[in-house]
């Protein structure tokens, strides 16, 4: 059996022991998701004040990998986002990312909270122990004027300009955006 489908498994079958976990890794993954988290809504807050999602879009393209790059230091742990529909495919998922994203989805179908949705594991990466984690991002309504069904013209030509291959769009409240995903050499 694949290292995919037991990974799979192993996700959909222990949701709640994910969830409950008292690990002292899991607990600075969850602080460092809300340090980036905080950091980055607060950016999107202040563009779409600001300059609305033409703004916005500018922010995510240009400051969310600087708050990323400020957090993975401050921290000690690799932090970036990634999902299924991606609209920088920088930030295209790993195997090992992929497969939790599809179980996440997986997860959320079968009706749970997307918000709770998190998953964490250690891994052998190139002979190296690394504690792995991923923490879902669930659609906001906000979301919806750069990643939803319907997009005004100055956003729909700022996406194109800024992302041609852009697959992120056609999400609704609720749907799985995309996850924070962090990791740390042991």
């Amino acid at each position: 059996m694949s290292y995919r489908i037991l990974l799979l498994i192993g996700l959909l079958v222990s949701p709640a022991i994910q969830a409950e976990s008292d690990d002292p890794l899991v607990q600075q993954a969850r602080s460092v998701v809300g340090e980036f988290s905080k950091a980055l809504k607060s950016a999107l807050q202040q563009s779409m004040s600001s300059g609305g999602p033409v703004e916005a879009i500018g922010v995510c393209h240009h400051e969310a990998p600087l708050i990323a790059t400020k957090t993975s230091k401050k921290s000690g742990w690799q932090v970036r986002r990634t999902s299924l529909k991606l609209r920088n495919s920088a930030n295209a998922p790993d195997p090992w990312e992929l497969a939790v994203l599809e179980a996440f989805e997986k997860r959320k179908v079968a009706g749970e909270d997307p918000a709770k949705l998190e998953f964490s594991e250690t891994v052998d990466m190139n002979g190296q122990s690394t504690f792995r984690y991923m923490k879902a991002i669930p659609t906001a309504g906000v979301c919806l004027a750069c990643h939803g069904d319907k997009q005004s013209p100055e956003v729909t030509a700022k996406l194109k300009k800024l992302y041609p291959d852009d697959q992120a769009h056609g999400f609704a409240v609720g749907d799985l955006r995309g996850a924070f995903t962090l990791k740390k050499p042991l």
